[in-house]
């Protein structure tokens, strides 16, 4: 099951800069300053609601969902991209758009570019955690194709939220000084649209893979590798004749499969040949929770 440290710490960042960003807002009037307060706001929803999906996620399987409550992780991660791109996204847009023609003039701009730089120090700091934790379980997996194929779900949002706001505070120091020096309150309503854009494609991307999750995706290919080298090691096992595998969430899959014993087995001793099979699978995959063998002479 997933470890929630990683959640923990960017909700303590984001409950901090939230604080910050707002007074420096306020300060300032700027809109840029405005969209990111908001953003973050947003973001200390969505880790308690990425929290409450981790907690519903690790409810023991019942007569109702015998095969457990993992994917409702993947639901609350699904929740948290839409209120990203809602919440977050179209909001600092449409605020953009109306400073947009209603410009007005950016105040106590060291005030803003202070509180800005805190909050830049601190998201990247989150951020690099995320990096660290992403590092660690993908091994030598590339990021980008660890970030498409991996089923932590709650990290890739998290991740996704702190890379999002590390470039929306760096958009909204360029738009607070270029509207300070042109003295055109227009450059900081392009730099609120320009945040609203980044956190509508972070979510878009985000929404997109813990789709599949929530549908039910294949579980990762190391573990039907192993599935398929423990079948050729299996003396009572001539052939597997089909392989299915899906994620129940983070740490839990459940696999299926046909395989061809060898003849002259007995009723008794296919059943002691299949229950040794599935308790060596699991012993060397745990993550395997349910398995699933059915003999068969298909050809």
């Amino acid at each position: 099951m997933s470890d929630t440290k990683h959640v923990y710490q960017s909700l303590a960042v984001n409950l901090a800069i939230t604080a910050a960003k707002g007074v420096a807002a306020v300060f300032t009037g700027s809109g840029a300053l405005l969209a990111e307060t908001l953003h973050t706001a947003s973001d200390c929803a969505n880790q308690l609601l990425l929290l409450l999906g981790i907690n519903r996620a690790k409810k023991a399987p019942d007569d109702l969902h015998p095969l457990g409550y993992g994917r409702a992780l993947y639901f609350w991660s699904f929740i948290v991209a839409l209120l990203l791109f809602s919440g977050g996204g179209v909001f600092s847009v449409y605020e953009g758009v109306h400073k947009f023609g209603a410009p007005e003039a950016v105040e106590n701009v060291w005030l803003g570019l202070g509180i800005l730089a805190f909050s830049l120090a601190l998201e990247g700091w989150a951020l690099w955690g995320n990096v660290q934790e992403m590092k660690q379980r993908r091994g030598a997996e590339p990021l980008m194709s660890y970030l498409r194929t991996t089923k932590d779900s709650d990290l890739i949002v998290v991740f996704g939220e702190n890379a999002a706001a590390v470039l929306g505070l760096v958009l909204a120091m360029l738009a607070v000084v270029v509207s300070w020096q042109t003295h055109d309150g227009r450059w900081d309503a392009v730099g609120s649209i320009l945040i609203g854009l980044v956190l509508i494609g972070v979510a878009i991307f985000l929404g997109t893979e813990v789709k599949s999750l929530l549908i039910g995706e294949r579980a990762d290919p190391s573990i039907e590798r192993s599935v398929r080298a423990r079948v050729e090691a299996d003396a009572n096992i001539e052939q597997l004749l089909k392989l299915i595998s899906v994620q129940q969430g983070p740490g839990e899959v459940m696999v299926a499969m046909k395989v061809r014993l060898r003849d002259g087995l007995s009723g008794h001793a296919v059943v002691e040949a299949i229950n040794d099979f599935e308790a060596s699978l699991k012993k060397e995959r745990p993550d395997i929770r349910w398995c699933f063998v059915e003999p068969d002479h298909s050809a």
